[in-house]
């Protein structure tokens, strides 16, 4: 018999001091996108599954926990991704004419793992922008990005930039099915050059050996001088690499540090990206700490198709591991009495900001998250605080 303690596979508690980590980090990340001008929503956690599910692709359906609902017999879902839920509060709660910039940070579900350790109870960050089509938004977007992650100090980042306008372009005209697509798609992701040959044989001679080249498109800044020999000379195509190499330079001026690279055959999300998307690396994890990009028909199912782009942390908690290490914080050590002075003294401090642990008798310190650099001591009946030394 399983032990009722056990938790389902990929899920798992946040101890107190992760949990420290994980708040401190979620309240940086709010501070910094409120410094742009984001506005924080709190959708729930729970809604009807075709609104989960909107524009998303089979991915994100095949991720999401479904249920009937009690009351009306209705699927509902649990959500596996915020973006869909920030569209509908643009479409229809704020209904706003000019630009909308909104921002949330909460639990995600997953059906599987997204690989190794990762967990199915992601802690997701997220900004958007709604109603701004030009450059200027997806520039902000991706900034914020790498500032959320200059904040939690991951070190050193890496930048992968991408576009769907770029295969779109290159099979403009081609009559394909949508089961075509998907498989000339999964091999562009997994650089399968023999499986992209045989889906191809019909395909026309410029657009199969534009596929092929996007195979080898990839590196740094050489990929888009490369792009531009090697795909059809169409407007679709020319104006994504004009865009990627806009945003590559004013990332660079503005990040000196920043390793900026191509690959123009990762096609992850195609069905849901319009445009621009991007996936940064840093702290020495394999996987993205963020993604995002430009996905302006996310708000078509809600009857208001707006242009809109963003980006996620994909989880607070795994981004908290290999973030900068956080010093304990600094508390004061009280003992535990009825006298009224020593009570009013403690209450006093709190409520000026300062952690204080009244300690009972015989009480050890055993809290991880703090550290006791001053203590309360009564001197000629008065309630004083007094320096300790330093632990070692």
């Amino acid at each position: 018999m399983l032990s009722a303690w056990l938790l389902p596979e990929h899920i798992a508690d946040v101890l107190p001091a992760q949990a420290r980590r994980v708040e401190e980090l979620r309240r940086a990340l709010l501070d910094r996108a409120r410094g742009y001008g984001f506005e924080l929503v709190i959708p729930p956690l729970l809604e009807h599954l075709e609104s989960l599910l909107s524009g998303t692709g089979r991915e994100l359906d095949l991720r999401t926990f479904k249920l009937v609902d009690q009351l009306s017999g209705r699927m509902l879902g649990l959500r596996a991704d915020t973006t869909p839920q920030a569209a509908r509060i643009d479409a229809h709660l704020l209904n706003r004419e000019g630009v909308t910039r909104l921002c949330y940070c909460g639990p995600v579900l997953h059906t599987r793992a997204g690989g190794g350790e990762s967990s199915r109870e992601p802690l997701q960050f997220g900004a958007e922008i709604f109603g701004h089509a030009g450059l200027e938004a997806d520039l902000e977007v991706v900034e914020l990005a790498l500032d959320c992650l200059q904040a939690a100090r991951t070190g050193p980042l890496v930048i992968d930039l991408a576009d769907a306008r770029v295969l779109r372009g290159v099979l403009a005209g081609v009559p394909l099915d949508g089961v075509q697509l998907q498989d000339i798609v999964q091999a562009l992701s997994e650089k399968d050059a023999p499986a992209l040959r045989a889906l191809t044989r019909q395909v026309p001679v410029e657009a199969r050996d534009g596929l092929l080249a996007l195979l080898r498109l990839y590196g740094g800044d050489e990929v888009l001088a490369a792009a531009r020999q090697a795909l059809p000379q169409r407007p679709l195509v020319r104006e994504a690499l004009d865009q990627l190499q806009w945003l590559a330079g004013q990332l660079r001026a503005a990040y000196p540090g920043l390793n900026i690279g191509y690959d123009l055959s990762d096609m992850s999300g195609y069905a849901y990206y319009s445009g621009l998307r991007f996936a940064v690396y840093g702290g020495g994890c394999s996987d993205a700490l963020a993604r995002g990009g430009r996905y302006d028909e996310v708000g078509a199912i809600f009857g208001r198709n707006r242009p809109a782009v963003g980006f996620s942390l994909l989880d607070l908690k795994a981004l908290a591991e290999v973030a900068g290490p956080l010093p304990l914080a600094a508390a004061i050590r009280a003992p535990w009495g009825e006298d009224p002075a020593l009570r009013a003294a403690v209450r006093r401090l709190r409520e000026s900001g300062e952690t204080v642990l009244a300690l009972a008798p015989g009480e050890a310190l055993e809290a991880q998250a703090y550290t006791c650099d001053r203590e309360l001591v009564c001197v000629a009946g008065l309630w004083v605080l007094r320096a300790l030394p330093p632990a070692n």
